[in-house]
């Protein structure tokens, strides 16, 4: 049994709270929130214990592990703490906002032999997976370019918002969309060498960025194309969609669908024919023991516990680890750098984005805002 706390009780963290809950390795031992109403709801209906100040919390329920779902801003101080008492830590994306500092605390938790991971989901959807698993084997021979794109309604009107929409406690449409395809392009095909003609654009925010687009370059001469838009109410929810050519064929794949096209120049992979195929989530997805959202969601919380359940020298290969999010924080200020090269007007820093200054926090007014996500 994995004993867990939790931090942060917005939209992802009430579902990784109702997962956890649900899981039967794992004992919800503490939740930390900075709004006061909804610890009384969940005190009152769950019985729970409840916290305001993230260091009480651990110092009174002494988990095993954390699962961390505050603004971006606050994942530092928050992982800092919980690295140092050896806890192991589940943190949303993105891992931080300096490719710096996530590359910190990577080292640190190697260092103690913690488990770690970062809320990439699409890496545990069943078409992604297929993904990978078709171009390790070379199905599509050699890659040449790829084109990632995730479009979706965050950010509709020029007045109001969340913190993801402001620059120093989200990051915007950089970090917290295009940290989604960055994520994939890295898992696929290694981490860039260079980014390009990078453009990041405002539609509706004040203070950050709504759409981005890029050219970024990969060893083996890969190219790809990231075009991102939060801004795009065409979509009813977030989409992310990735379409790979290669000299043996051609991959498109969302969520819902991995297509691929084989040429007939060479022997197609066990259950694949030449021509056009389809491999749909539905099928390529095992099953989960609690459905939210999409299995995803579940199976990488199953990753994570049954990681910390396991004996060092059995834990396999890490998935969405800090090493592997650090790597996508350096792809996001590679793409931020070649804005601020292109003299784009909306970020004119070479720099990650400023952090907040201190105020009253989870921390009893140590850190930086950690409201619920």
């Amino acid at each position: 049994m994995v004993t867990v706390a939790m931090v942060g009780i917005g939209k992802m963290g009430l579902s990784h709270l109702a997962m956890v809950r649900a899981h039967p390795d794992v004992e919800v031992v503490g939740v930390c929130d900075s709004i006061g109403y909804v610890l009384d709801v969940l005190s009152k209906y769950t019985g729970l214990t409840t916290f305001t100040d993230f260091t009480t919390m651990l110092d009174t329920v002494k988990p095993d592990a954390v699962i961390i779902a505050t603004p971006s801003a606050s994942h530092v101080q928050l992982i800092r703490e919980a690295l140092g008492r050896g806890l192991h830590v589940f943190c949303e994306k993105p891992l931080t906002l300096s490719a710096e500092e996530s590359a910190e605390l990577a080292a640190v938790a190697a260092k103690k032999g913690l488990v770690t991971q970062v809320g990439y989901h699409n890496r545990f959807v069943g078409a992604f997976q297929e993904v990978k698993r078709l171009l390790d084997a070379g199905a599509i021979g050699t890659v040449s370019h790829a084109l990632a794109e995730s479009y979706g309604p965050v950010v509709l009107k020029p007045k109001g918002g969340t913190w993801r929409s402001k620059r120093v406690s989200g990051g915007g449409c950089l970090y917290d969309y295009a940290a989604h395809p960055l994520d994939l392009l890295s898992w696929y095909f290694g981490e860039a060498v260079s980014a390009g003609g990078t453009v990041i654009s405002q539609v509706f925010s004040a203070e950050t960025d709504d759409q981005v687009y890029s050219t970024l370059r990969f060893a083996d001469s890969i190219s790809a194309q990231l075009s991102v838009d939060w801004s795009d109410e065409s979509q009813r929810k977030m989409t992310t969609k990735l379409s790979i050519w290669g000299s043996a064929g051609k991959i498109v794949v969302d969520r819902q669908e991995c297509q691929v096209y084989l040429r007939d120049t060479a022997e197609p992979p066990p259950g694949y024919h030449h021509g056009w195929n389809s491999r749909y989530t539905t099928t390529l997805t095992p099953p989960v023991w609690f459905y939210l959202r999409g299995e995803e969601y579940s199976a990488q919380i199953d990753h994570f516990v049954r990681a910390v359940l396991a004996r060092p020298e059995a834990r396999g290969a890490a998935q969405n680890d800090f090493a592997s999010a650090a790597a996508t924080d350096r792809m996001i200020e590679m793409v931020l750098v070649s804005a601020s090269a292109e003299e784009n007007p909306v970020r004119a820093t070479t720099t990650a984005p400023p952090t907040t200054k201190p105020r009253k926090s989870l921390f009893g007014g140590r850190s930086t805002k950690t409201a619920a996500r």
